[in-house]
């Protein structure tokens, strides 16, 4: 196993196990630039939260506000259907000229999406991204305005982008 799949496994293992864990502010200390080391969205609550590990313990980095798809409850099963993926996924590529001033890609649909999909006769979807907006669109009067994807203001995408390398596990829980 490559170190960056041990880290990756690692780091899914750790992120699956807060899923209880409160989302609470980040402590003054845990303020600067570290890169995250996995990422939890918890949909119920409208949170992200960027996390590193210290002695096998999660530490929240920043944590942030979203919104999700137009339908968010339950997980996406096909194209069109408005929801947001539940699973354990790979931020997997990063756009700078995306139409959301920047985004960075999920992995999702997984093998088991797709089959999942397949077995249904359908579209399982895809283009997930954790990304800002268009000034004129993103606002606090419209909640859950994605086709499915995690939105956050322009300033927290800069700042999500800055601390999420390629390959940063995220967790996306009900």
């Amino acid at each position: 196993m490559t170190n960056l799949n041990r880290r990756a496994v690692l780091s899914a293992s750790l992120a699956m196990g807060i899923a209880n864990v409160a989302v609470a502010e980040p402590v003054a200390s845990s303020r600067s630039m570290s890169m995250a080391e996995f990422l939890v969205v918890f949909k119920s609550k409208r949170k992200l939260g960027l996390y590193r590990s210290v002695d096998s313990k999660p530490v929240l980095l920043r944590s942030y506000g979203v919104d999700l798809g137009f339908s968010p409850r339950g997980d996406k099963g096909r194209f069109g259907d408005g929801r947001t993926p539940e699973g354990t996924y790979f931020i997997n590529r990063r756009n700078e000229n995306s139409a959301y001033h920047l985004s960075l890609g999920i992995s999702y649909p997984d093998v088991n999406d797709v089959a999942e999909a397949r077995a249904k006769g359908l579209d399982p979807g895809g283009d997930i991204f954790i990304h800002g907006g268009p000034t004129s669109f993103r606002n606090r009067f419209k909640r859950d305005w994605t086709a499915g994807c995690i939105s956050v203001n322009n300033q927290e995408i800069e700042e999500i982008w800055a601390m999420v390398p390629l390959g940063t596990p995220i967790v996306i829980r009900p």
